[in-house]
């Protein structure tokens, strides 16, 4: 099977990007544990002061499925939702190739 990337766009409302990434430590936390999780690392967007990004790379659908369905995952949504600055945007990839990889 194929690795699944996952490239999320985490908008914080005004103001509460620091806490909204507080907020997201415990699933952090949680991804050092799952096997089939690569990566799942949080950046703060360079320009915007008001936006995250999620950096995830899964060893296939199965590992995706696992971390979607953990009692982690399911506890992040209310977790963060008081930080929310509108829905997340999500872009689901392959990759193919590279330095690291």
């Amino acid at each position: 099977m194929s690795q699944v990337t996952i490239i999320a766009k985490i908008p914080a409302a005004p103001g509460q990007r620091a806490q909204l990434a507080a907020a997201m430590q415990v699933a952090l936390d949680t991804a050092t544990t799952e096997a089939g999780t690569r990566f799942y690392i949080l950046h703060e967007d360079a320009v915007d002061a008001d936006v995250l990004w999620m950096y995830e790379m899964y060893e296939d659908q199965d590992a995706l499925a696992a971390h979607s369905g953990s009692e982690s995952f399911k506890a992040l949504g209310p977790a963060i939702k008081p930080f929310l600055g509108g829905r997340p945007e999500f872009t689901f990839a392959t990759p193919i190739g590279g330095k690291g990889f």
